[in-house]
C-alpha cells in the first residue's frame, strides 16, 4: 500500500511541479522521506525550491460510482515567502458555492473556497489554523459536495505529519 501511495503522489508531485514552472522545465521531484501515512518531497524549478508533504485519505465515503484521486498537499515556497498553503482535491468538481469543511479533533475550519476539483484555505491565517490543528491532531476529515450534489467524507490519518512538516521546513529553509 505504502508503494502505491509512494508512486501517486510522486505523480501528483510531478504534476505540480510542471504547473508551478513557467519558463523552465522542473527538475523533477525529489523524495525527502516516507513518514508513516505522510509522504514529503521537494523539487527545484525556475523560481526556487518548492517543498510538499501529501497524503491520501485512509477512507472515503459517498454515494458516488466514480471518484478520481484524493488527497492534501501542504506547500512551502521560500522564493514566494509562502509557507503552510494547503490544498485539497476531491476527485470530482465541487458544487459551486458549496462550503467544505474540515474537523480535526474537535476543531471545525470551514474558512475553505473551491475551484473545480480543489479546495483552498481563504487566507494565510485559516492555513496556519489548519497547519497548526493538523499538526496536534490524529486524524482530519474533510466533507465537501460534488458538482451533482453528493456529499463525500474523507478521513486523513494525520500519522507522520508532524515528522514530514518538519523535513520540508529543514528542506526549504524555514525555522
Amino acid at each position: 500500500m505504502l508503494k502505491a501511495k509512494y508512486i501517486f503522489l510522486s505523480s501528483l508531485v510531478l504534476s505540480l511541479c510542471a504547473t508551478a514552472a513557467e519558463s523552465s522545465a522542473p527538475k523533477g521531484p525529489q523524495l525527502i522521506g516516507e513518514y508513516r501515512d505522510w509522504v514529503a518531497y521537494y523539487a527545484d524549478d525556475s523560481q526556487g525550491r518548492i517543498c510538499y508533504i501529501a497524503s491520501t485519505p485512509k477512507k472515503d465515503e459517498g454515494k458516488y460510482t466514480k471518484r478520481g484521486d484524493i488527497y492534501v498537499v501542504v506547500t512551502h515556497r521560500p522564493s514566494e515567502h509562502s509557507f503552510d498553503v494547503v490544498n485539497f482535491v476531491a476527485g470530482y468538481n465541487y458544487k459551486p458555492g458549496a462550503k467544505v469543511q474540515v474537523k480535526i479533533g474537535t476543531q471545525t475550519i470551514s474558512d475553505i473556497f473551491t475551484d473545480g476539483d480543489k479546495a483552498w484555505a481563504v487566507n494565510e491565517t485559516a492555513d496556519k489554523e489548519l497547519v497548526d490543528a493538523m499538526k496536534k491532531g490524529q486524524r482530519m476529515i474533510v466533507r465537501g459536495v460534488s458538482s451533482k450534489g453528493t456529499e463525500t467524507k474523507d478521513t486523513y490519518s494525520l500519522s507522520g505529519f508532524m515528522s514530514a512538516y518538519k523535513a520540508i521546513n529543514a528542506k526549504c529553509g524555514r525555522k
